[in-house]
Order: C-alpha cells, then sequence, then structure tokens
C-alpha cells in the first residue's frame, strides 16, 4: 500500500503531515499563515487560516493538472466574399462555444486565479473524429447547427473550427488562496469545512464535494471540484432549519451537521446528480443534558463529543439509514474527533492535546477497542534532543555537589516551616504500586524548590508516553439508544495529570497537578542519575513555540487522506525523541516567576541591611530644616459665581519642606470683585486631581479637591501659552505627588483610568478604599496623569499593563513614568517611547426633499445647520473644522488632489452613497429610502494624527479593540498570564508568553468564533466572557493555565430586549453594560454551572463596568448630579460588596466630568478587619456613604470640565 498523509493542526495554527511510512511530522513550510482546521483527502487539502480565507494545498504528481479551454470560430459563406465572419442576423456569434450560444472571444479567456498559468499560446486543432483535416482545421454543414464534416461539399454554407489553449494548475504542495472575487458575494467568513463525497455512487472519478459553515452558522457546498479544477467554481448555500457550527462530511453520502443548540442534523437525498442533497432530518444530542459540539463520518460510523468531552458512537448507520438507530458511550475525552478512510479514528484528547489512534476498527467491529496515542516527534525535534543530551551530560561532569548544595541552601532559607515539613516527609520517589495523590506545589516569591522538584518529577513520569486505553469491543447488535459502555469498561487514562488530578476548585490556585506512577525502568534510571538531579537548564533563547522536549499541543487532525487499515504496520508508537530517560529525568526548568523570586529575595535582603546601617546616623540633625519658595504667574479663572466668565488673576504656588524632609504647599488665587482684592486658596495635599481641559482658544487646566469633587466644579484656569499651561501643569503635579510621597512609575495594584480624550490617569489605592463598612470615599483619591494617549487600558496585580489607542494599536506598560509634556524630575529617564495616536473627524451633511427638486441642502428655518455635528446643534463645515486640538495635525490623504481630505463614510446602515434617511430631524435613521422619509444625512471623515511620548511600546501587528488580562489574587504567582483580546475584525485572541518579566509576550493564538466579537473578559479560575456585535453574551468552556485556549463557546441568553456592549468578569462575579447604559449583575454562578442561571438589573446610566480581583466593581456613570449641573463620564464605586452580597448595596462618586474608561483589575489589596462597634457605642461615627440622585438638569461649562 502505498504511503499517505495524515493532517494536524497545532495550537499555534502550524499544519503539519505525519507519512505512514515515516516517523515524524514534517510542518508545511510553505504555510506562511496560522490554520484554524484542515480537512485533507488523498489528493489534496483544505484549510482554513486565521484570517478566515479557504486555501488549499494539492499534492505534487507526475501528471499534471491541465485544462483545455475551447472556442469555436464560425463563419459564413456569400457569393461576394465567400467563407467571411459576416453573418446574419439570426446566426451564432463569430466566436461561440460548441452550442453557439454564448460569446466566447479568445481574448474573453482568463485564469481563474493565480494558481493557474497558461502553458502556450492558442492554435487550431486540427483533427476532426480522430482524423486530420485539412489545413486551417475547418468543418462544414449546411447550417447553423447541423452535422459538420471535414470534406467541403457544395452545399456546405457555414464552417467552423476549434481553437485550443492549455491551462496547467502550478501550486502543488504549497497552500493556495481560494480567489476572493469567487468568495466575495459571501456574507461573512468560513468557520468550518469538510471535504469528502469521492465515493458517492457513480460518481465521476476526481469529483469532490466540500461543505463549509460560516460564522453566522449558514451552510455552504462548493461546486465544479474536480481534477482538472481543484479549486471549484463557486458556493452555493444550502437552506438549514437552524444555525450550524460544525459539518463533517463522509467519502459516500452521509453528512452530518452539529447545530448551535447542541443537536445534530443528518443530510438526506444525496446522490450523483444531487450532490448537495434534497433535506434535513434533526438528530437528538447523544445525552439530553449537554448537546454535542462535534462531529465526524465515516462510510457506516457516526462518532460524537459532546459539550462534556465524552465521546459517542453512532450504532446502525449505512447508506439506507444515514441517520442510524442510537447512540452508544465510548471511554475517552476529546475536544474532538475524525473519521479517515477505511473508517478509521482520530481523536485529540482533552487533557494533554495529543493525536489519538483509535485501535481495532474493523468491518466487523467499527467502534474499534481502545485510544493509542500517537508518540512520534516533529521534523525539528532531532537535532535539538541531541544537542541537549550532549550539553547535559557536559553539565553533569562540570557542576559538583559544591554548586548544588549552595543553590538549595539559598533558596531553602527562607522556605515556610510547612513547605519544609511537607517536601520532608514526602518520599522521594513513588513506588509503582502507590496510589497517586494530588499535589499542589506552593510557588510563591520565597519559595519555588518545591516546584523544581515537581517538575523533574512530572518529566520522569511523562517520558514514558501515555499508555494504551483498553476498551471492549462493542457487537452493534448489543445496547439500546443512550446506554454507555463506563459500565463495564476500564476508566480512560488519557494522561497522567488526569490519572491522578483532582477538579480543578472554584478557588485561585496556582498551580495544581498531580504525581504520576513511575514504572521500575524509569526508578532504576532516575537512581543512575541521582548526583545530577541538581543540574538546572536555562532556555536563554526559544526559536520555536515548544521546547526541544516538550510535547505539541494539537488543535485539529484530518485522516480523510490517511489509507490505512487493520493490518498496517505503523512506526507512530514507539519512537523516541533522542534523550534517554535519565538525561530527561535531570533536566529542570527555571521559569521566570522563579527568577524573579530570587530577585526579590536580594533585593529584600539589601534593603534590610540599608535599614541597619542607617539606625546609628537617625540622631544627626537635617542641615536644613525649612525652606519656603514661591512661583508666580498671571492667569485667567472662570469665575465660580453668575454671570460666568473669564477673570485675569493672579496665581501663586506657595511650596515648604519641614524637618523631617516632607513637603506641602498652598495655592493661591488672587482676583478683584466689586473693587475689593480677594483671594481663593487651596492645600497642595488636598488636590485630588490635575485635568488639562480642551479649549479651541483658550489652554486651559482644573484643579479638583475633594469638595470639588462632590460639586463637579473644579477651579478652572487659563494660561497664555500652551507652554506655560504645561509648565504649571508639571509643577503642581510634581509638587502633589511631593506631598503625598509617591514617586516612580505606578504600583502594581494602581487603579488606571482614561479620559474621553486619551489622557491616562493612575491612582495608588489605600488598604481602606474597599473596607467595609466604612471605605475610604473615593472622591478622596489622587489621580496623577501618566504620558501617552489611549483609549482603553487594562492591568493586574503582577503589574502588566496593555492599552489600546483609538487607531486600534496595540501598547504595553515599559514600566517608566512619566512623559508627554512632564520632563525633568517629573519623568523618568528611559522606558520613554515615542506614542502616535490616529483619529478620525466627523461632519454630517444633511439634506431635506422638495417636490421640485428632490433632495438639497435648503432646508427649513427650524432645521439643523446642513454642515453640523451628530447633534445638529453646531455647525461645521468642511472648512472650519479643525483638529480637536493643536497636537493633533491632519494626515494627508493621497487622493487629496483628486477628492479633497474628506471621505464619505459608507457601512451596512447606509446606501451606497452613504446617505441615511429618516422622517425628520431628529429620528431614527435607516439605510433605506421609503415613502415618507423627507430628510436623510451622510457623514464626512478625515483623519488626524497625535505624536507624544510615553512609557509605553508598541504591540504589532495585530489592531485590537478590546484586551482583558487574568486579574491575579493578593500573593498568587503564575508562570504565564492569561491575555485575552479582540481584534478590530472581531476575531478573538490570546496573548502567549505574558509575565511579569515579559508582559508584551511572544505571539497570539487565534480562537475560533462563530460570529465577530467586541468585548471580552477573564475573571478567576479562567473564566473568559465575551460580547459579540450582535449583542449576545458568550462563555469559554474549560479554559485553565494548562489549556489557555479552552475548547467552545456557549451561548448565554441576553437580558430581555437588551444587547449587551461591554462584559468584566472578576474572581467570582460577572457583571454587564447593555447599549442603554443597563448594568446588569449575573445570578446562579457555581463552580459546577460557571454559565449561571439569569440577569439581575442592578442600575441605569451607565457607560463602562471594571470588576477587579476582589469582585470589586467600579463604573463610569452619566448624569450624575452636582450642584451646578449634570456630569457625564464619572468614576462611582459600588459599596457594600461582600462574599455574601456580591451586589452590593449603594454608589459612592468620585472624579467626574469626562471620564471614558476605568480599571480596578490591578487593585488586589485585601482592606483590614474592622470591628464592629456595638449598637450601645456614644461614640460619633463616620458618616455614611453619599449616593446622590440621579437627575436633569441645566448643564454649565464646569459640570463636564474635560469637555467630553
Amino acid at each position: 500500500m502505498p504511503s499517505s498523509l495524515l493532517w494536524a493542526v497545532d495550537v499555534y495554527g502550524r499544519v503539519y503531515s505525519l507519512s505512514t511510512a515515516g516517523q515524524q511530522w514534517e510542518q508545511c513550510r510553505h504555510a506562511h499563515l496560522e490554520f484554524k482546521r484542515v480537512s485533507a483527502v488523498q489528493q489534496c487539502c483544505w484549510g482554513i487560516a486565521c484570517d478566515h480565507h479557504i486555501y488549499l494545498n494539492v499534492h505534487a504528481s507526475d501528471v499534471p493538472i491541465r485544462y483545455q479551454e475551447e472556442t469555436y470560430e464560425n463563419q459564413r459563406w456569400n457569393p461576394v466574399d465567400g467563407f467571411s465572419d459576416r453573418l446574419l442576423p439570426s446566426d451564432r456569434w463569430q466566436w461561440s462555444d460548441v452550442t453557439g450560444l454564448q460569446h466566447q472571444p479568445l481574448d474573453s479567456f482568463q485564469l481563474p486565479s493565480e494558481t493557474w498559468e497558461w502553458e502556450a499560446d492558442w492554435y487550431v486543432d486540427e483533427n476532426f473524429g480522430g482524423e486530420p483535416t485539412e489545413k486551417g482545421g475547418w468543418t462544414y454543414a449546411i447550417d447553423f447547427p447541423a452535422t459538420y464534416t471535414k470534406d467541403k461539399k457544395w452545399n456546405s454554407c457555414v464552417r467552423r473550427r476549434r481553437w485550443i489553449r492549455y491551462r496547467r494548475y502550478k501550486s502543488q504542495d504549497t497552500w493556495a488562496k481560494i480567489p476572493s472575487e469567487q468568495t466575495g458575494s459571501l456574507p461573512d467568513p468560513f468557520n468550518d469545512i469538510s471535504c469528502g463525497g469521492w465515493e458517492i455512487t457513480e460518481e465521476p472519478r476526481g469529483r469532490l464535494s466540500l461543505w463549509a459553515v460560516s460564522l453566522q452558522g449558514r451552510v455552504w457546498f462548493r461546486d465544479g471540484i474536480h481534477y482538472v479544477n481543484p479549486e471549484g467554481s463557486v458556493w452555493e448555500e444550502v437552506s438549514t432549519p437552524g444555525e450550524v457550527v460544525q459539518i463533517s462530511c463522509g467519502p459516500a453520502d452521509l453528512v452530518w451537521a452539529v447545530l448551535w443548540e447542541g443537536q445534530l442534523q443528518v443530510r438526506e437525498g444525496i446522490s450523483r446528480d444531487c450532490p448537495k442533497g434534497s433535506s434535513w432530518v434533526v438528530v437528538e444530542s447523544p445525552s439530553p443534558e449537554v448537546g454535542a459540539i462535534h462531529v465526524a463520518v465515516g462510510v457506516n460510523v457516526v462518532w460524537a463529543v459532546t459539550k462534556d468531552h465524552k465521546v459517542w458512537f453512532r450504532r446502525g448507520v449505512n447508506s439506507h439509514n444515514p441517520c442510524g438507530s442510537g447512540w452508544i458511550a465510548m471511554v475517552g475525552e476529546m475536544v474532538m474527533i475524525n473519521v479517515g478512510l477505511n473508517d478509521q479514528v482520530w481523536g485529540i484528547s482533552c487533557e494533554e492535546r495529543a493525536v489519538y489512534f483509535r485501535q481495532g476498527v474493523t468491518v466487523s467491529e467499527l467502534s474499534g477497542k481502545a485510544w493509542k496515542a500517537v508518540s512520534v516527534p516533529r521534523d525539528n525535534e532531532r537535532s535539538h534532543s541531541s544537542a541537549s543530551a550532549s550539553s547535559l551530560q557536559s553539565a553533569g561532569c562540570f557542576f559538583g555537589g559544591e554548586v548544588r548544595l549552595q543553590s538549595q541552601a539559598s533558596v531553602m532559607s527562607d522556605v515556610d516551616s510547612e513547605t519544609e515539613k511537607a517536601a520532608e516527609g514526602a518520599p522521594s520517589i513513588l513506588e509503582p504500586e502507590d496510589a497517586p495523590k494530588p499535589r499542589i506545589p506552593k510557588v510563591t516569591s520565597d519559595s519555588f524548590i518545591s516546584e523544581l522538584v515537581s517538575d523533574r518529577e512530572g518529566q520522569i513520569g511523562r517520558r514514558e508516553g501515555p499508555p494504551a486505553i483498553a476498551e471492549p469491543p462493542i457487537p452493534e447488535e448489543d445496547g439500546a439508544e443512550g446506554e454507555t459502555e463506563g459500565k463495564t469498561a476500564p476508566a480512560l487514562v488519557l494522561s497522567p495529570s488526569q490519572s491522578g488530578g483532582l477538579d480543578p476548585q472554584w478557588s485561585n490556585v496556582d498551580l495544581e497537578e498531580a504525581q504520576t506512577h513511575l514504572t521500575v525502568g524509569a526508578v532504576a534510571e532516575s537512581a543512575e542519575t541521582c548526583s545530577l538531579s541538581s543540574v538546572a537548564t536555562f532556555n536563554l533563547g526559544m526559536e520555536e513555540q515548544y521546547g526541544p522536549d516538550e510535547r505539541p499541543l494539537w488543535a485539529w487532525v484530518s485522516g480523510g487522506g490517511c489509507a490505512i487499515d487493520s493490518h498496517s504496520q505503523l512506526n507512530w508508537f514507539n519512537s523516541t525523541t533522542g534523550l534517554n530517560t535519565s538525561m530527561q529525568a535531570m533536566s529542570l526548568s527555571i521559569t521566570p516567576s522563579q527568577t524573579a523570586a530570587w530577585r526579590k529575595q536580594i533585593f529584600e535582603q539589601l534593603s534590610e541591611r540599608s535599614k541597619r546601617e542607617m539606625e546609628n546616623f537617625r540622631h544627626y540633625e537635617q542641615a536644613i530644616e525649612q525652606s519656603v519658595w514661591v512661583k508666580k504667574g498671571t492667569m485667567q479663572w472662570w469665575r465660580d459665581w453668575k454671570p460666568h466668565k473669564w477673570v485675569d488673576v493672579q496665581f501663586a504656588l506657595e511650596q515648604f519642606s519641614g524637618a523631617e524632609g516632607n513637603k506641602d504647599g498652598i495655592l493661591f488665587i488672587y482676583y478683584t470683585f466689586n473693587e475689593e482684592k480677594k483671594y481663593l486658596h487651596a492645600f497642595i495635599n488636598e488636590v485630588t486631581i490635575l485635568v488639562p481641559v480642551l479649549n479651541e482658544s483658550k489652554h486651559t487646566f482644573a484643579i479638583y479637591t475633594a469638595e470639588r469633587t462632590k460639586q463637579r466644579w473644579p477651579i478652572r484656569l487659563a494660561a497664555a501659552t500652551e507652554l506655560e499651561m504645561f509648565d504649571w501643569l508639571a509643577l503642581l503635579s510634581v509638587s502633589c505627588c511631593d506631598s503625598r510621597g509617591i514617586h516612580g512609575p505606578p504600583s502594581k495594584q494602581a487603579i488606571w483610568s482614561v479620559t474621553c480624550k486619551g489622557d491616562i490617569f493612575v491612582s495608588e489605592p489605600t488598604p481602606n478604599l474597599e473596607a467595609s463598612p466604612y471605605p475610604t470615599p473615593c472622591d478622596q483619591m489622587f489621580w496623577r496623569q501618566v504620558g501617552g494617549h489611549l483609549r482603553v487600558v487594562e492591568c493586574n496585580s503582577l503589574g502588566v499593563v496593555w492599552g489600546i489607542g483609538y487607531d486600534h494599536t496595540a501598547w504595553v506598560h515599559s514600566g517608566g513614568y512619566g512623559g508627554g509634556f512632564f520632563q525633568g524630575l517629573a519623568s523618568s529617564t528611559d522606558h520613554i517611547y515615542t506614542q502616535t495616536d490616529v483619529k478620525s473627524v466627523y461632519i454630517y451633511e444633511n439634506q431635506r426633499w422638495n417636490p421640485v427638486t428632490g433632495y438639497t441642502n435648503r432646508g427649513l428655518p427650524t432645521d439643523r445647520y446642513m454642515w453640523s455635528d451628530a447633534s445638529g446643534l453646531k455647525e461645521c463645515t468642511k472648512a472650519n473644522t479643525k483638529p480637536p486640538s493643536p497636537h493633533w495635525t491632519w494626515v494627508p490623504v493621497y487622493y487629496q488632489h483628486l477628492f479633497g481630505s474628506w471621505f464619505i463614510f459608507v457601512s451596512g446602515g447606509t446606501d451606497r452613497e452613504g446617505w441615511q434617511y429618516a422622517a425628520d430631524f431628529p429620528a431614527s435613521y435607516h439605510g433605506h429610502k421609503t415613502l415618507k422619509d423627507f430628510v436623510r444625512r451622510r457623514r464626512w471623515a478625515r483623519k488626524c494624527k497625535l505624536t507624544t511620548t510615553g512609557p509605553w511600546q508598541e504591540v504589532p501587528p495585530i489592531p485590537l479593540s478590546d484586551v482583558t488580562i487574568l486579574p491575579c489574587g493578593p500573593k498568587s504567582t503564575v508562570e504565564q498570564v492569561p491575555l485575552w483580546g479582540i481584534s478590530n475584525k472581531g476575531d478573538v485572541l490570546c496573548r502567549l508568553g505574558v509575565t511579569s518579566l515579559t508582559p508584551a509576550g511572544t505571539s497570539w493564538l487565534h480562537i475560533g468564533t462563530d460570529q465577530p466579537f467586541k468585548s471580552i473578559s477573564i475573571g478567576g479560575a479562567c473564566q473568559v466572557w465575551a460580547i459579540a456585535r450582535d449583542g449576545s453574551a458568550f462563555y469559554r468552556g474549560s479554559v485553565s493555565s494548562q489549556n489557555l485556549a479552552g475548547d467552545c463557546w456557549y451561548h448565554i441568553p441576553s437580558p430581555n430586549r437588551q444587547k449587551l456592549k461591554q462584559v468584566s468578569v472578576g474572581r467570582t462575579s460577572v457583571y454587564t453594560v447593555d447599549e442603554n447604559g443597563n448594568l446588569w449583575y449575573r445570578q446562579g454562578l457555581t463552580p459546577s454551572y460557571p454559565q449561571g442561571s439569569s440577569w439581575e438589573h442592578i442600575s441605569n446610566n451607565v457607560r463602562k463596568v471594571s470588576v477587579g480581583p476582589l469582585d470589586q466593581v467600579w463604573i463610569i456613570a452619566d448624569k450624575v448630579q452636582g450642584s451646578h449641573s449634570l456630569s457625564c463620564g464619572t468614576v462611582c464605586h459600588r459599596l457594600g460588596v461582600q462574599p455574601m452580597e456580591p451586589k452590593g448595596q449603594s454608589w459612592d462618586y468620585g472624579i467626574g466630568g469626562g471620564w471614558d474608561h476605568i480599571t480596578v483589575r490591578g487593585n488586589a489589596m485585601e482592606a483590614p478587619r474592622i470591628r464592629m462597634p456595638s449598637l450601645t457605642d456614644n461614640g460619633n461615627n463616620a458618616t455614611g456613604p453619599r449616593s446622590p440622585l440621579l437627575s436633569r438638569g441645566t448643564s454649565e461649562l464646569n459640570g463636564n470640565a474635560v469637555g467630553c
């Protein structure tokens, strides 16, 4: 039997193939893209890349793929010219097809795609019916159409000849993209694909059936796939009774699909004349409680996987009964199943993501006997293995016991006593007959030797490879529908961690794994290398995502082109990687978190020594006891009382330093009222925030204190120049930080926020901020500005901070501070980089219809401006519209000399010219014109660019629309920080390699979705929730530190008649915000049912929500009442959040007026315990938190200082 290929895709999107005659995975070197899944047959392999485009890989052969193009040249005889191209009006075209009905000139033939090439030019076919014709290749007939002959007769009035040209398919053994013009008419990209149908009864040889599922759940069939046309011709939609998430096509006429609700449907009526079939029949899921997520079909078999990863076999399936008769539960837990030639079965295990082969599948026993892991190396591992072995041997000869003892002593000096006792009491080598026990290694800043030992033990156990899974044969006649084999079959053992591990607990556990059985051989070999047990191998560079000793993690497998049977001899199950067990056992892995623990320990020791040395000098007097300096200037002040206007004032900052080195100061504003000199003052230590305010005519900034934050009425000042304003802001910011003792970069627990203008602010939380029942009021929080310009910021307590700009560029915090207008002491000297951002400025063109001229720019006197902003209240023309501030500059457009700098914004809600129609101004707009539409508008856009500096580094190349980072507990440490994002196209991505030392990570892992998403959040226990662009909610199942990508999405019903727009997940709480500004809390979240049960309404007028690692809830609220006006974009804190009352009780209002985003996901600082006073206490208790009502009022200038 000739060799054939098994295809697979790893979790990084790389495609591998394994030959039946080979012993290693060969990577497809020509695949420059990351693939989601593949579907293989013997002659080719289809795949869906992460860009949602379909690619085809045709295997090279000795016989090239050639296609013959032909056209006919037709002529008629007339007495004057003889045979000429002057035809009668009723005749066929001069150049036509064989029937004469289609016009086909020579220049009308084009190559279908770039994967084809012409072999030669057009030439005349001089053969007719196997016999040569006269020179010129003409054949004659009496008329069109008639019987043609090669001989000319006296009554031959017409003639024709055939022109031929061949094109050759040149893209073989490489991935070729299906032409976009053939898929451009599709409404959405593809999410699943399956190829088969080459054994349909009486089907012409070389004919294939390709089925695909789009992101919207629609099914498509690729027509015209043949040996001489491997790409096919056109996509045809196949109607379905519901939304489909996955489909499988067998070699013959079996086609099954999985519906969104978990049911399955079978396609009936498939034949040679109707390869698409005629109707669907719904089949219930194998388990009534959980639906199906995957199905795979062959010739006479159907396998399915349910949401709990259980594997099921459908009995009684054949060509006469494609629906089968009943389900049989099989042993094993898989994420996907694939059926190939001869009904052989492959799968990918749930726990270890390894490829498994089903042994014992025969014609008489279609269910097989046991699962066996495919254990072969990849093509890039053999060289790594030999190099690793030699390096380990040399390391073992060089390092002695002295190094080992020193390393252990330095590490174990600060280990907790409990950990030491546990390490001493635990046996070093587990006997074969001992039962495996669960083990949770403790990895903290001062103890990580336990993980080193556990890694070594885990490697010893894993080198033996996963054992085969025994399972008794299943006769078809045994068992009724719904019966399972679990009663008699032994338990499935897919991986060492599964055999002894416990179910993941609801609490946050950083690392959890189980000790494994060690074979006698492994014990003996480990004893030989006990002298080298302290040798550690550091991986300073890694070219591949996998290390040389790591097994690959597979995401998809396809055996449709793998021709094996029960008698095939395969070398896939006994391969070694080149390192013996003893070498593998002594290879230890030092993680970045362990290296960080060493650094922290050294830093603490140096700090303690510095304190001891300075203790003897504390009684020395300071050289300078106290100093005072004053800076004065002239500004304008926005008067607090009516009539409000700008008043010229004298501004002074008096700053002094005390005997102990502490600094403080006072602000003075001297003004004249009714010819009387007066002044305002504010203590520097009472200032809570300094905010630059954008204004077209003045360079202004606002000063907030706690009292003015309550009133929503700051001190607003205007400088003469922009440089002077920035000088005062930098000076005041440094003074405020000095008075509060805040220096350096933001801490890991910091709270980040962003204004609607893109300015970034950070606040250092106090321990009492989340205290109950008397927390620190959030209007007393001090906010300082950080350089840069962003739209979204997310963080966690490990110091990983990411941001997204208005142009969807991703940025990571570099660890510095300052930047922008902060210079000198207000900014760090390093870790400051140039940052750019691009945004669009929109104006609206409005028109009204009249019976004479139709739609024109002549409106009614009561109409809005014909060129205005979105509200219509402000006139905005192309000439007078300027960038948001002097920092922004217009971006030049390459076609500006033709069409100007402004361009029309066209989307799905407009017509082709960008117009939106309505009955009147203002009203609900729609993208199509009706008889009742008398007004219309369209949006014009122009891009502007901002260049600044800040502690941010760009993370290329994928633009993002949302990002989320795992919120960690107070003392938790993780080796790799889970970070998820959503691209600007709606794709879900998972960032790999994110740690505290490398916060930017290394690469993206694409997560499959059925539709584009817009919001995502990851919470405690790796719970991932997301919001799709249509407003529906989803939960990602089986996400863990070992399985970063999870398995599948579960649809969560939205609140009644509401479309969600944002989600935030904490430790045990899930909050969402809908498009109408309502805040919802998800009830019924339990470890066994993390999707929850229902939504409960909490509040309205909410713009954004952020849930922290301690389930604290913060929001950005709209329409918050102040002393003078309503404030839009106010930071609010939910009070009374307790484990028994996660929804809280009331709101506390903080800084407000123009804020757009906040994240508290880095604040894992637990509040101190407070003793509740008794009812008999007569002391004066603190007043309770404020909760002003939301009401309407007249908007005034200072109520929204940022100018959102």
